[in-house]
């Protein structure tokens, strides 16, 4: 300790060196204990995430039956010979499930010349898709998922604050009806225009 420190803790008075001594203390249990609850939220995540097994490229894409923003029920097997880009996403109207439908919406011509639908799911209602679609002018479909069971088939459900909703995974179905390429945990502000990259790449093998 420095003889500067010393007189300095000599002509504090003893409330105020009882404060600082505390705050020292915090900041110590912290330095010490706040990478390890770190590690310990970062552990659960990841456990959670194994929880769920996405399909595997190169395995059969999960058939299923749903409702579409328009009333109308579509399935997956209806695209079979064309390439599907399938989205799940967590809820209608929040901005970044808006800034991923946008930009899709934004690419839905470069898409369409590459021979491919981009169909979005959520557990939303068929109506609430409805509304979404006209609020932002989509021209795609968005498909109702009410009781999660097709996100849960494709490893794509989450909970928030004791709700159950889609995660933010993409799954691109090649012309066969098979997963050729998966996202996790996407990034709604440059995902279409990676996944137009990673089609343009898939056609060509």
């Amino acid at each position: 300790m420095s003889i500067f420190t010393g007189a300095r803790r000599k002509n504090m008075k003893p409330e105020c060196w009882h404060f600082s001594r505390r705050w020292q203390n915090l900041d110590e249990m912290k330095k010490i204990f706040l990478p390890g609850i770190v590690g310990l939220i970062t552990l659960a995540m990841m456990q959670a995430a194994e929880t769920q097994k996405q399909p595997a490229a190169g395995t059969p894409a999960p058939d299923f039956s749903l409702t579409t923003s328009d009333g109308s029920q579509i399935s997956l097997k209806d695209y079979r010979g064309k390439w599907v880009v399938l989205y799940f996403y967590p809820k209608d109207f929040t901005s970044g499930c808006t800034m991923e439908a946008r930009n899709f919406q934004r690419d839905l011509a470069k898409f369409e010349q590459a021979d491919a639908v981009v169909l979005g799911v959520s557990v939303d209602t068929a109506q609430s898709h409805k509304d979404f679609c006209a609020k932002e002018g989509l021209n795609f479909k968005l498909l109702a998922d009410p009781d999660a069971k097709v996100s849960t088939e494709y490893g794509s459900v989450m909970d928030y604050k004791g709700a159950t909703l889609a995660a933010r995974n993409t799954f691109i179905v090649n012309p066969k009806g098979e997963i050729a390429k998966v996202y996790i945990g996407v990034k709604p502000a440059d995902h279409s225009e990676q996944v137009l990259k990673d089609l343009a790449e898939l056609k060509k093998s």
